[in-house]
């Protein structure tokens, strides 16, 4: 198998589930999603989509908040920061994500994923499925960013204590077509979480 170098997959069988994504919804009355908010450290993605969260549970349909930071702490704290290391990460959350949607949770991803081939195979395995997956591009300029530097890691990069570090000497690939921009002029968090909340609501309306 040339997907299967090492022969992990070749004695398993992918099981299709009998519940539909209709079916589901017909049960649950509301539909699973990925939000998957992609940009710059700094960018505001996190708090975005802690508001993004909160506003999705209190209109009453389940919802996940995946932070990378804490699943790094966990599922991926075997992981570095090489760049095979970072592309499994986002590969990882993205599986996890899927599975996530189909219960009919709104999974929430706040990760830099600065690159366009990893965001493309998470929304892939979403569309495999039948499942929403919506990319926000949370567009902070770096200047921005780098004001804010949240985490003290622009200083530490620019100190060269943190070598490939994205928008310094590593680099951040801009969504191509993503569903919803959202600019530091567009709001407070909590109206940028509501626009992305209207985009949610106006698609499962089609």
């Amino acid at each position: 198998m040339a997907d299967d170098p090492k022969g992990t997959k070749r004695n398993l069988t992918r099981h299709s589930p009998l519940v539909t994504p209709a079916e589901r919804h017909g049960a649950l009355g509301y539909f699973g999603a990925t939000v998957w908010l992609t940009g710059l450290s700094g960018s505001g993605k996190s708090t975005v989509a802690t508001e993004i969260e909160r506003l999705v549970i209190a209109a009453g349909q389940p919802a996940c908040l995946l932070d990378g930071d804490n699943l790094r702490h966990g599922l991926n704290g075997d992981l570095g920061f090489s760049a095979a290391d970072r592309s499994e990460n986002v590969r990882r959350v993205g599986e996890v994500a899927c599975l996530m949607a189909g219960s009919g949770v709104v999974a929430v991803v706040p990760l830099i994923s600065p690159f366009q081939a990893g965001r493309d195979g998470a929304r892939a395995i979403h569309a495999a499925v039948g499942l929403r997956f919506v990319e926000v591009f949370v567009d902070t300029p770096l200047e921005v960013c780098e004001r804010r530097d949240p985490k003290g890691l622009y200083a530490k990069a620019r100190a060269g204590e943190i070598k490939g570090f994205t928008g310094i000497d590593d680099p951040y690939e801009p969504p191509v077509a993503p569903e919803v921009v959202l600019r530091p002029g567009d709001g407070s968090p909590e109206e940028q979480a509501a626009l992305v909340l209207a985009f949610l609501k106006n698609e499962e309306q089609r």
